[in-house]
């Protein structure tokens, strides 16, 4: 980094001969090769510090005896290499990138988990297809200029995939390393590594990566960091967030990862981030006092280590982000038997003192149109046969695999897609989707897509227009839940009248009412939302919701409750084709029949 119009240049190393090897930008030609000498050394770690050198002029790596070794703490690299193309460890220069940024009145929204509505993308797949008609394609500005897309969508808060720098085809070192042999691995010829190893996509990149770094091959012009800027700052001036994926394999510490997070947020001022990665000190870093104001998402946090008992936190930054709800929200919703207590225990859970990420959909796993299309997980396209991925994904084909012309199976299936996306948003913590969900996006039954650099995982924006009557029932559920606070509590419901009103906040209904049955073999049942407990957005008390579910295949019965004097129900939304444009019609009162997956 550059101070007081110096370079200081630091390296970890327990060689005593390593140094600096200094570049000309342009040409690329090699200027100097500078050692670290033994008064630059304090323990492993290895600093000097130049003034005669142009930061703006110059790139660099590392050698250690006689490896080049890439700055793993690089902020930015000199050349944008095409993305998909293999590139070897001394293609890799770090530059040192300009640091003026003019943030003008930015302002980091800190949205409520209770108001967020998430999406999860991936930032090359999210506009690479030609029919994204973004001018920059597959990079941070394409997403721009898909901004106001996402708004309308009613997303608050996007969920990037790794968007630091990764090689995505592995370095012929990762591969020889890949194949743990050692001495020996290091002494086959490229036949033999290819053979064994193939220079596979990573198309995701969840791998140790160069974590200060934005993507270059993500950025449609040649300066990745300030494209990234500019993407944070468009997003904050729609009041939307960005939140980023972080993978960090096994031996990154605590204080390791949280000097990357510092970074991301002072730098980019990024709002919040996704740890992955298995051993993560997830309660150490959460305990980073720079980081109380930025979203931090893991398994899962021990808040009774993290807070006194009586102690809330002024700004619920913490979420429990893991796949429970998933798998047995959708085998509630293919009908399995023994699944409606623990569905109604998933969408009112949220945990005491943070958050929680709620999905039937995500980058692993099949996509909400293919979770109604396959059975079966269809992998053969990476190369694995059909091995990999997860081979339970709680699907149902709707009786046929795979696309179908059968105008029956196609209903159903969108039925289906209906009453997914009303259980995710009718569920009271934070709802997320992954991109394309909203008009039934397909990745063709591959339920691992990691490699697939292509149209199986690019979004084909046709299916918007295709599937027009998906994405309004998307758009009519958003604002539903948006209009009705009591949909989204910021604490679990207690299911008790707590304020002597005659009605409890959140209660369960079966054929009679205030009389849920629950028993394995029951799949249908009616919830009532208080509108009591809450204030919808005119600052009065909100509306008596009542949500009837039933995943049985035969007509099932559900009473609803008398309501208080001067009210009376009516029908506002339905996952059955509505006839008129609005949806609304009024109900007879006390009664509600709910036909086999309809809400």
């Amino acid at each position: 980094y550059v101070e007081d119009g110096a370079i200081r240049f630091s390296f970890i190393s327990k060689k005593s001969d390593c140094g600096v090897l200094i570049y000309d930008r342009t040409s690329g030609k090699r200027l100097y090769k500078l050692p670290f000498t033994a008064k630059e050394r304090v323990g492993n770690i290895h600093c000097k510090c130049f003034r005669d050198l142009p930061a703006c002029r110059i790139s660099y790596q590392f050698y250690e005896e006689n490896r080049i070794v890439p700055d793993p703490n690089a902020r930015m690299f000199d050349q944008k290499h095409p993305y998909g193309k293999e590139r070897k460890l001394h293609d890799l220069k770090a530059v040192i990138p300009e640091s003026e940024f003019d943030w003008q009145d930015d302002v980091r929204p800190r949205i409520p988990y209770e108001d967020c509505i998430c999406y999860c993308a991936h930032v090359r797949g999210f506009t690479k297809h030609s029919s994204s008609g973004v001018a920059h394609r597959g990079t941070f500005a394409g997403l721009v200029e898909k901004l106001d897309y996402l708004k309308q969508t009613g997303i608050t808060t996007v969920e990037l995939q790794p968007v630091y720098e990764f090689t995505e085809i592995p370095t012929e070192e990762e591969r020889r390393a890949q194949l743990g042999m050692h001495d020996a691995a290091h002494m086959l010829g490229a036949a033999d590594l290819d053979r064994l190893v193939p220079k596979k996509i990573n198309y995701w990149g969840y791998k140790q990566g160069y974590y200060y770094a934005p993507k270059a091959s993500y950025a449609a012009g040649d300066d990745a960091c300030r494209e990234f800027k500019e993407m944070v700052h468009a997003f904050h001036q729609r009041g939307m967030e960005v939140v980023m994926q972080l993978y960090f394999p096994k031996g990154f510490t605590a204080l390791e990862i949280i000097y990357v997070l510092r970074y991301w947020v002072l730098e980019y001022r990024v709002d919040g981030f996704h740890l992955m990665g298995p051993d993560i000190p997830a309660d150490v870093i959460a305990s980073e006092p720079m980081l109380a104001e930025t979203k931090l998402w893991y398994y899962y946090f021990d808040t009774d280590r993290l807070y006194e008992r009586d102690e809330m936190p002024e700004y619920r930054n913490l979420a429990a982000y893991s796949d429970e709800y998933i798998y047995s929200m959708r085998k509630y919703l293919k009908g399995d038997e023994n699944m409606l207590d623990t569905a109604l225990t998933q969408m009112r859970k949220i945990p005491q003192k943070m958050g929680r990420i709620h999905y039937m959909s995500n980058y692993f796993g099949l996509t909400l149109k293919d979770m109604v299309c396959y059975e079966r997980k269809h992998n053969e396209a990476n190369g694995e046969d059909n091995r990999d991925g997860n081979d339970f994904n709680g699907s149902w084909n709707c009786g046929e695999e795979g696309p179908s012309k059968r105008k029956k199976v196609q209903a159903l299936r969108n039925k289906q897609i209906r009453n997914a996306m009303t259980m995710l948003l009718m569920s009271q913590s934070t709802p997320l989707i992954f991109m394309g969900d909203e008009f039934g996006n397909s990745q063709r039954g591959n339920n691992n897509p990691y490699c697939q650099d292509n149209n199986v995982t690019w979004l084909d924006w046709n299916d918007l227009k295709k599937n027009e009557s998906i994405y309004a029932f998307w758009k009519k559920m958003v604002e539903l839940r948006r209009e009705h606070a009591v949909l989204r509590p910021a604490k679990e419901n207690r299911i008790m009248d707590y304020l002597s009103c005659g009605y409890p906040d959140l209660s369960y209904h079966g054929e009679n009412a205030w009389r849920p049955r629950t028993e394995s073999y029951n799949r249908h049942i009616g919830i009532l939302y208080c509108g009591k407990y809450a204030k919808n957005t005119k600052g009065e008390e909100d509306a008596f919701l009542y949500f009837a579910l039933n995943m049985y295949w035969e007509k099932r019965n559900l009473a609803m409750p008398k309501l208080p004097a001067g009210m009376k129900w009516k029908l506002v939304l339905s996952t059955e084709e509505m006839p008129s444009a609005t949806g609304i019609e009024e109900l007879p009162r006390g009664t509600a029949s709910a036909d086999h997956e309809k809400t």
